[in-house]
Order: structure tokens, then sequence, then C-alpha cells
């Protein structure tokens, strides 16, 4: 991260704007927990409050963008400063993303709660544990400045597509065994794809820490190189 200023105005910008990221970052890591938990404990009520809440988070994207745009108005920043505002401000458009992955989750959480279970969800939780896991170490390689974490999470993501593919193939089995089962096994497909989504955009956060700490944009595959 960028070394301390002398203009401690400017710092204390910087250090709300990596605080308001965190904190929106720890309510959306809250929602995908909540969701799951609508999910596996059959609970519409919590999945409500999901639903709910995620207004904070819409706050929270508001509120950092115009602490960027005030940033970049009155300090003009340069160089590795300048790099992590531009971050910030494709961050907070993934983390509000997230938000409404996991309200997506709760709606049809609430679907499902109203018909019995159509298999236990073992491999789902675990899916929306991984996604999460990305989520938070993408936001600390942020805060540290810590290439090494993000790459973790660039290498992570091929281990929660592999897992989403495996779900997503068990439920196509259950359709094809009965019929009956199609609407809630596309319902289970929806939440996988929305928990899939996440680990993307948290691999968006990742990208764009390797960008902040060396300059290099590696969001297009024939760009990246982990070792570099």
């Amino acid at each position: 991260m960028p070394s301390t200023h002398t203009d401690k105005a400017f710092e204390a910008d910087l250090r709300d704007l990596r605080e308001k990221l965190l904190a929106m970052g720890a309510k959306v890591e809250n929602l995908i927990v909540q969701s799951m938990k609508a999910l596996t404990d059959r609970d519409s009520a919590v999945a409500e409050k999901v639903v709910a809440a995620d207004k904070d988070v819409n706050r929270l994207e508001v509120d950092i963008d115009e602490l960027c745009r005030k940033i970049l108005a009155l300090r003009q920043p340069a160089a590795s400063d300048l790099r992590l505002i531009t971050t910030a401000l494709k961050i907070v458009t993934d983390l509000e993303r997230i938000g409404d992955l996991a309200v997506n989750i709760a709606e049809r959480s609430i679907d499902l709660n109203q018909v019995p279970p159509l298999a236990p969800y073992v491999d789902t939780p675990r899916l929306a544990e991984l996604a999460q896991r990305q989520v938070r170490m993408s936001l600390d390689a942020f805060v540290s400045g810590d290439v090494t974490k993000a790459e973790e999470v660039l290498r992570g993501d091929d281990l929660l597509d592999a897992l989403f593919l495996k779900i997503f193939n068990e439920l196509l089995a259950y359709m094809m065994e009965d019929s009956r089962n199609i609407r809630r096994a596309t319902a289970l497909m929806f939440i996988a794809k929305h928990l899939e989504r996440i680990g993307d955009h948290a691999l968006n956060v990742a990208e764009m820490v390797v960008y902040m700490v060396r300059g290099k944009d590696i969001r297009h595959p024939q760009s990246r190189n982990l070792v570099e």
C-alpha cells in the first residue's frame, strides 16, 4: 500500500476509504452466510432479512463512490495513490454485485422453503464457503497490498469452478430421474451459479489488486502471469 503521506488529511481520506471498503466487504460476506443459512435451515425469515439488508450495502457503495470522487477532485493523486483510487472504484462495483447475488440466493431460498427439500445440500454450502473465502482473501489482499494473497485467489477460482460443475451435473441427474424434480433442481442450479459468480467477482478484486500494486492489468488470460 502507499507509504504514509505528509498531508495528514490525504492520509485520513485514504484510511477512511480502506475502512469503508472493509466494512462493505464484511457486510456482503455476512449476506452470503445468512442467505445460505436461509437455505440450509429452511428459514425464510432469515432470507427476508438478507433482502432488507441489501440497502446498507447499496448505501456504502454510494458513500465510497463519493469519497473517491472527493479524493480525485481535491487531492489529485498520482502514481500508486491514483491506482488505489481507481482500484477502489472498481472493487466497490464487484462488492455491490456480490450483495445482489446473495439477495438472489435468499429469494430462491424463500421459494424452495415452500416445498420439500430435493436432497441434502452438502456441496452447495461447501461452494458458499469457498466463495466467501475468496471474497475475504481478495479484500485482505487489497488492504495489505499483498500480491501473493491476490494470486492465491486467482488459483483458488479453479477449485470453485470445479465444485460448481459437480453440483450442476448432480442436479441435472435429479432432473433426468424424475420430472417432478425439475423446479427444485433448477432453483438450486441458480443458487450454485450465483455462488460461482460471487467467486468471479472475488477474482475481479484480486486482479485489480495486482494492478494496484504492480501497475499491470491481468484481467484477460493472455495478459496474466502469476510468476512475474
